[in-house]
């Protein structure tokens, strides 16, 4: 070995500089230079005992890890553990300096209140080069690991991006093989679990979406505000909120669609992302340019000469409802005030039978036929449409509220303030949701708080998402493709495989919805029906987020358009503050109460930027993977796994 050679050397140089008598410095050096490669030796000596006892540690860590797997599937019995662990660790121990190798095992039983454990010990010795000169031939060196299990319990969930990006580069065939695959991370965690319910896993499959599932449209816990409401007032929508037209009143059957979805002002319209459509449950491809003069009978309800609203291209959401044009038998003054005030455009493009306008700017103001506009959604004798929460409380008439003198849209009594009073059923009841939920009204959409009835910003709103390219409800069974519902924590490990196989690429991305809905299925008490934990149990409670792109639209659709955020990266914002609380959310002992993995699948050419919400909301700076190829997913999900034995059985 090399340390013999050179204390072979050594000793015949000391040998014959002792000997000559050429000069006395020769010999001072000599004698000078010895404890200098004493100690130089002794370093030498020291680093082998270190690494060998380093090899040493990391060979009984995984010989533990794998005799818990074993004993755990009853691959061995208690009496095979000395034999099995003396096995496995001369397979897995490759240092060449040490010597003298022994281990023991160590079993005990678990009991109704201590877990089972393996103890591991092992010694062995380096032969030393130097330090056998001061009397020490040899270093002895030792290590142990206990492996406990059974009294910690794992629970995992998966938010995995299935938008319609993940279909390139074979994305979502490696994400399917990645995890429900054989050998994959539910083969991987499935092996850990002894008996049922030790190891749970739900999949949260996410757009800009979650389907929670249509079944749910009884549960309390889902906020129908959006859902019943008009598209001119939906909540939170800022710039994007569609708005009346000016003539709103006069508008009526005959008369062109009220509503445009391109920029600009067409024949006195109202700006909206949306068109009109023919009925309330009409496709979308069934527009119309005209009101008609008919009474549409829907759901048992009686539209007269319905307006209906399209999806909406500003916020990819299918309305549920229609106005109604219920004439009023009098001719009126509808608009006053501005010059833009204008009677409704028929066929011809005239104004509208019966309607005058008079004077100029600020002066002008127009008479004709009025109608009021009921949205056909709950009224004040619909009971079936969650009769929990408040009904639509929408005013039919459009009065500028900044009280600035002159754009007020003046009516006469019988026209402003009309309050929607639908007294028929629903057009679109509840029952016929597909089961998407948006983000939750803010702050709630950042929290893990849970749903309570009686706060409406803890409840995930109902959303008809819709591609108003494709013409599909993208939570509907019959879309194509449809964004698959979520599965709570199970331990079904064959329906879990059934619900990840089934993933298909669809819709744009809302990292923060699939985060929010996998904090929920963790939760106790939370909307997905999580299994109670046991106060003297231990759990390992894990979240894994997949993406491949950056944000690009959430439920406020001026945040996003979906294929890029707005200035300053509003959907990131609020996902960091979300991140933020997952991160500092404890446990009862003061500990994390989550594991936080995410991964960023990073194949586009020209690569996108790193996302930094996505690096910043893992665990710690090792638990983000940047991956640059898809096959690269695979690897990274058996690393994971990995990690998440040893967590299971933990040291």
């Amino acid at each position: 070995m090399l340390g013999s050679t050179i204390s072979n050397r050594v000793r015949a140089a000391a040998r014959r500089f002792s000997g000559s008598r050429s000069g006395n410095v020769a010999v001072m050096f000599t004698f000078a230079m010895l404890p200098i490669l004493a100690f130089v030796g002794a370093a030498i000596d020291y680093t082998r005992a270190n690494s060998a006892r380093s090899s040493m540690q990391a060979a009984l860590d995984s010989t533990a890890l794998m005799l818990s797997k074993d004993l755990t599937m009853g691959n061995i019995t208690a009496a095979q553990i000395p034999s099995k662990a003396q096995s496995y660790f001369n397979g897995l121990y490759t240092n060449k300096d040490g010597q003298g190798l022994a281990v023991s095992a160590t079993y005990t039983t678990p009991t109704s209140s201590a877990a089972a454990t393996i103890l591991l010990s092992g010694s062995g010795f380096v032969k030393s080069d130097f330090m056998q000169l001061a009397g020490f031939p040899k270093l002895n060196f030792s290590s142990s690991t206990t492996t406990t299990w059974g009294n910690a319990k794992m629970r995992v969930a998966l938010a995995l991006d299935n938008t319609g990006s993940m279909a390139d580069n074979g994305k979502i065939v490696a994400l399917r093989n990645a995890v429900a695959g054989s050998g994959g991370l539910i083969d991987q965690l499935s092996a850990l679990s002894k008996n049922n319910g030790d190891v749970y896993i739900s999949v949260i499959p996410f757009a800009k979406d979650v389907n929670v599932g249509s079944s749910n449209y009884g549960q309390s816990w889902i906020d129908w505000t959006d859902w019943l409401n008009p598209p001119t007032t939906q909540p939170n929508n800022g710039q994007s909120v569609a708005t009346l037209p000016i003539n709103w009143h006069a508008v009526g059957p005959g008369a062109r669609c009220p509503f445009t979805n391109t920029t600009g002002n067409t024949n006195g319209a109202a700006n909206g992302g949306f068109v009109c459509k023919t009925g309330p449950t009409a496709s979308d491809s069934s527009t119309t340019s005209w009101i008609p003069s008919t009474t549409v009978t829907v759901n048992g309800a009686s539209v007269k000469n319905p307006i209906c609203p399209t999806a909406d291209t500003n916020t990819q959401t299918k309305y549920n409802g229609c106005w109604s044009s219920e004439p009023t038998g009098l001719q009126e003054k509808f608009c006053s005030g501005s010059s833009n005030c204008s009677c409704p455009k028929n066929a011809s493009g005239s104004s509208v039978s019966g309607c005058t306008c008079s004077g100029t700017g600020s002066g002008k103001y127009c008479t004709g036929w009025t109608y009021v506009h009921n949205w056909t959604q709950p009224g004040p004798n619909d009971l079936t449409d969650n009769p929990n929460q408040p009904r639509v409380s929408a005013i039919v008439g459009f009065k500028d509220n900044s009280n600035t003198p002159n754009k007020d849209h003046v009516w006469t009594p019988n026209a402003v303030g009309v309050a929607n009073d639908w007294r028929q059923p629903s057009t679109n009841p509840i029952s016929t949701w597909t089961g998407c939920v948006a983000d939750r009204t803010q702050p709630n959409d950042a929290t893990g708080a849970l749903p309570v009835s009686s706060d409406v910003t803890t409840l995930f709103p109902a959303n008809e998402y819709f591609d108003t390219w494709g013409g599909n409800a993208f939570c509907s069974s019959s879309a194509s493709p449809p964004l698959e519902p979520v599965i709570p924590l199970s331990y079904n490990w064959s329906a879990l495989k059934t619900a990840v196989n089934a993933m298909q690429p669809t819709g744009g991305t809302d990292q923060s919805i699939g985060l929010a809905v996998a904090w929920q299925s963790l939760l106790v008490g939370g909307p997905l029906n999580t299994p109670a934990e046991d106060s003297n149990t231990t759990y390992n409670r894990v979240i894994i987020l997949l993406s491949d792109g950056l944000n690009t639209q959430d439920r406020w659709p001026d945040y996003g358009d979906g294929s890029s955020q707005a200035s300053g990266n509003p959907i990131d914002a609020r996902q960091t503050l979300q991140c933020q609380n997952l991160q500092a959310a404890k446990d009862a002992n003061g500990a994390p109460m989550y594991t936080i993995y995410t991964i960023q699948v990073n194949t586009s050419s020209p690569a996108d930027p790193t996302s930094t919400v996505l690096k910043n909301c893992a665990s710690s700076p090792d638990k983000f993977f940047m991956l640059t190829s898809s096959t690269q997913i695979v690897t990274t999900f058996n690393t994971i796994g990995t990690a998440l034995s040893k967590l299971r059985l933990a040291k």
